[in-house]
């Protein structure tokens, strides 16, 4: 595992996003994307292309709130055989925002970094997650850059406390249980429980429970919820992995 910088993960973010636009070029938007049920491909491509428009908007501005996304005038095709190539250009626009400021640059956000550079990571892994939606809606092959997942499940851990419009993470406590996930490909993290909060660090230790799988991409489905139970192992506490699961869809 390894520390990005502000500029890599711009830059990564711009990959994934003309990825994930090649990915769904010429393709039926009206395919349902069973890993966000109600979607069909043209609402996930719009719910990503916006999102990336709503977060270049907030650094542009160095927004001292949050805005209302959906007052915001997206420059949506009326055509759905233009959304594939609308969310590419909103690479551009994105990586454009977030390179025009210093990453310390004070704004608001969701998470506990209120600056620029939360939203260079937050946007790259949103791509990364809804590009995995978008290829296993379409039956396409799914990799994702190792690098770039373990990263991913970091972002993920990092963000989860203050993810608080989703009811269950408030109840994300414990008496000390720990939560292992660890990846063959030598990643790995401990979540510990403990009466007030949960904090997680990088380990390779077990846990109360472990969750094992084959790369630190396959464990980015895993706590996204992109994966099924039957894609990896679970060694100890199954039930209290059940119980962490619950509670940390967000």
């Amino acid at each position: 595992m390894r520390d990005w910088t502000h500029a890599e993960h711009v830059q990564a973010a711009v990959r994934e996003i003309t990825e994930m636009a090649e990915a769904l070029r010429d393709r039926d938007m009206s395919t349902p994307v069973l890993t966000c049920p109600g979607w069909d491909v043209a609402a996930l491509t719009v719910h990503t292309g916006s999102v990336h428009r709503w977060a270049a908007a907030m650094v542009r501005d160095l927004a001292g709130r949050r805005y209302d996304r959906d007052a915001m005038e997206m420059g949506l095709p009326a055509d759905p055989g233009g959304y594939a190539a609308w969310l590419g250009e909103g690479s551009g626009l994105l990586s454009e925002a977030l390179l025009s400021h210093p990453p310390e640059a004070p704004m608001w956000s969701w998470g506990a970094d209120r600056s620029v550079r939360f939203w260079s990571r937050r946007q790259l892994h949103e791509t990364v997650v809804h590009r995995i939606d978008a290829e296993l809606a379409l039956g396409l092959p799914v990799s994702v850059d190792e690098d770039v997942a373990a990263d991913g499940v970091e972002e993920f851990l990092d963000v989860l406390p203050y993810a608080r419009w989703s009811p269950g993470v408030a109840d994300l406590r414990g008496a000390g249980e720990t939560i292992s996930l660890q990846a063959d490909t030598g990643a790995g993290w401990v979540v510990t429980l403990d009466p007030d909060r949960f904090h997680h660090v990088r380990s390779l230790q077990p846990g109360s429970v472990t969750v094992r799988a084959a790369t630190s991409a396959d464990l980015l489905q895993v706590v996204w919820g992109r994966r099924s139970a039957d894609d990896y192992a679970v060694e100890g506490d199954t039930a209290l992995f059940g119980w962490w699961r619950e509670r940390t869809v967000i």
